[in-house]
């Protein structure tokens, strides 16, 4: 009779029992369920379901010299320019929603117009007799490569396919990046070019050069650029 007691399962630990076979379920369920909001918070950037968050360290090495040059140019003007870059990168034969890539992105920059005065030959400049009058023949001024300024360059809006955002879970794609970037600065040159920077900068050479030399007593100084 007492083998028979000890052997038989309390009523208690029956029923815990079975409560626990009901909850592990419910619990993988919720498991599931926490990890999809965690991939899917990651995946979309979504406000409040990025728990893990993220932190910059620059573990950026040294600056290495590549070449060394002197200049010999004055930089008669300079201007900064607002552009906004639309890239569109479409798959043949597949939508959009599938397979491409969209961005919208506003680019801050500055050139500057310089002209050479390194290298002139020796008709560039020419002196009357008596040192009052004085002739120089400059090339003409040219644009100097653009600079992005990335404190005021942002991106308004990118949009992408599901291939796409799936790719980028797996690995970056600094050449979407890098594209943008070649375009802004393409375009931001092609803005300074169209706002007659370059005739500018030679009308503030030639009224540096004049000053110069007419504090040196020349009275009258010719500058042409060819």
């Amino acid at each position: 009779m007492g083998e028979d007691t000890e052997n038989t399962p309390s009523p208690l630990r029956a029923t815990a029992t079975r409560s626990r076979g009901r909850w592990r379920p419910l619990v993988v369920v919720l498991l599931v369920v926490a990890l999809a909001l965690i991939v899917i918070g990651q995946f979309l950037r979504l406000p409040g379901l990025d728990i893990f968050g993220t932190q910059v360290k620059d573990r950026s090495g040294p600056a290495v010299l590549k070449s060394v040059q002197d200049l010999s140019r004055y930089e008669g003007a300079a201007g900064t320019y607002q552009v906004v870059v639309d890239l569109e990168n479409d798959a043949r034969f597949l939508p959009d929603a599938i397979r491409g890539t969209r961005t919208l992105y506003v680019a801050n920059g500055s050139v500057g117009a310089y002209v050479e005065l390194g290298g002139l030959g020796d008709g560039a400049v020419t002196v009357d007799a008596d040192r009052t009058e004085a002739t120089l023949r400059l090339p003409h001024a040219k644009l100097a490569a653009p600079a992005l300024d990335p404190e005021r360059s942002y991106a308004v809006s990118k949009q992408r396919g599901l291939l796409d955002r799936l790719g980028d879970l797996f690995s970056d794609n600094p050449a979407s990046e890098q594209a943008v970037n070649v375009l802004a600065a393409r375009r931001i040159s092609d803005a300074a070019r169209e706002s007659g920077l370059t005739a500018r900068a030679e009308r503030n050479t030639t009224e540096m050069l004049q000053k110069l030399l007419r504090g040196l007593g020349f009275e009258r100084v010719t500058v042409t650029y060819a």
